[in-house]
C-alpha cells in the first residue's frame, strides 16, 4: 500500500509541482506527518523533491524531473478500459482521443492489468439508455464542450417541449450532463439557472464574449437542484392499487415507470384467497395511470383518490365512442 501511495505522490508532484501538504494529504486520504514521511522517502529513493517551510512553502518537485511508469494495478487497468464510455465520448467528438489516450496507457501498463482490463471488456457492456428509448442525435455536442471548456457565452435556436417553432436565445453555460443517456446543456438565461435538451438545440454560436454566470456553485450541485424542482412540478399523486396476480408482473414494470423519485411501490397483501394485492405508490403522471386502469381492468383497480375513478370512466367512454362497434 505505501508504495501506491508513493507513487500517487510522484504523479501528483509531477503534474503540480509544487503542492501544499494538507492538499496532498487530502488527495492521498492520509494525515500531513504521513506526507511528510513520505516525501523523505522519496528523497532518499533519488527523487529530487523537498519541502519549504512558511507561508508560501509545501512539497515540491524539482522542474526537469518526469517518470513514466504508471503503476497501474489490475483493477485500476479494468476501471480504465471497461467503465470508459466510448459512446459518450464519441458524442463529445472525443471518441479518438479517447482510443489514443488508452493506448498510451497500455503502453506503460504491467501486462498482467493489460490482460485482464481487456478480459473485462469482453464480459461487461455499458448501456446508457433506459428501456424504450431512442438514441438521441446530438450533432452539436462537440461544440458544446468546446464552448463550456472555453467558458464561451453561446447563441443557440432551442425548441422547447411544446413550442411550434424555435426560440433564440444567448446563454452562459455551466457544463453539460448525460443523464441516462440524454444530453443535458445546463446555462444560466437571464439570470436564471436552466437546463436544455441538446437534442432539441437547432443552431449554435459560438461568442468570444466570456461566459460569467452569477451562479459559482458547482456543476453537481445545480444539477441536483433542478432534477429536483423538475420532480416538484410534477405534482406526484399517492394512490392506492388493488392488483389481481394474474396480470401483477406486467403491472410492476408499467407502474415502476411512474413511480416518483425516491419512492417504490409499497405492497400489502388483502389475505383474499385469490392473491390480490393492495398497492400503494407515489406517480409523477396520474394521466398516464388512467390509460393503464383503463387498458387493464379489472386486473388493476384504482381505490384512491375517489376523484380518478370519474376520470377513468369518462376516458373508457371516450374510448367506446371513438372505436365504435363496427355495423
Amino acid at each position: 500500500m505505501r508504495a501506491d501511495r508513493l507513487l500517487h505522490l510522484l504523479m501528483l508532484l509531477q503534474r503540480h509541482r509544487r503542492a501544499k501538504a494538507t492538499w496532498l494529504a487530502e488527495q492521498l486520504e492520509v494525515s500531513e506527518r504521513t506526507v511528510l514521511r513520505d516525501m523523505d522517502a522519496l528523497s532518499a529513493a533519488g527523487v529530487p523533491v523537498f519541502t519549504e517551510r512558511g507561508r508560501g512553502g509545501g512539497c515540491v518537485l524539482m522542474d526537469g524531473f518526469t517518470t513514466t511508469a504508471s503503476g497501474l494495478t489490475p483493477p485500476e487497468a479494468q476501471a480504465l478500459f471497461a467503465w470508459t464510455s466510448r459512446e459518450a465520448a464519441d458524442q463529445l467528438g472525443l471518441g479518438g482521443a479517447l482510443t489514443s489516450a488508452l493506448a498510451k496507457v497500455a503502453a506503460t501498463a504491467p501486462s498482467l492489468a493489460l490482460e485482464r482490463a481487456e478480459s473485462l471488456g469482453d464480459v461487461v457492456l455499458a448501456d446508457r439508455r433506459t428501456w424504450f428509448a431512442a438514441a438521441e442525435a446530438v450533432p452539436l455536442l462537440p461544440e458544446l464542450r468546446e464552448a463550456v471548456t472555453r467558458r464561451r457565452r453561446v447563441r443557440m435556436t432551442y425548441t422547447s417541449a411544446g413550442a411550434s417553432a424555435p426560440g433564440v436565445r444567448t446563454i452562459d453555460p455551466i457544463g453539460i450532463v448525460d443523464h441516462s443517456g440524454r444530453w443535458y446543456l445546463i446555462a444560466e438565461h437571464r439570470g436564471r439557472m436552466r437546463s436544455y435538451r441538446v437534442s432539441r438545440i437547432g443552431g449554435l454560436t459560438v461568442l468570444e464574449a466570456p461566459s460569467r454566470p452569477l451562479d459559482g456553485r458547482p456543476l453537481a450541485v445545480i444539477w441536483e437542484e433542478l432534477r429536483s424542482r423538475l420532480n416538484r412540478a410534477l405534482n406526484p399523486v399517492e394512490m392506492t392499487l388493488l392488483v389481481r396476480p394474474e396480470r401483477a408482473a406486467v403491472l410492476r414494470r408499467l407502474v415502476n415507470m411512474q413511480v416518483a423519485a425516491g419512492s417504490a411501490i409499497q405492497v400489502e397483501p388483502t389475505g383474499a384467497d385469490d392473491g390480490a394485492e393492495i398497492w400503494r405508490v407515489l406517480v409523477r403522471l396520474p394521466d398516464v395511470m388512467t390509460a393503464v386502469a383503463v387498458l387493464h381492468a379489472p386486473y388493476l383497480t384504482v381505490l384512491e383518490p375517489a376523484w380518478m375513478t370519474a376520470e377513468i370512466r369518462a376516458a373508457a367512454r371516450q374510448a367506446l365512442d371513438h372505436y365504435p362497434e363496427p355495423g
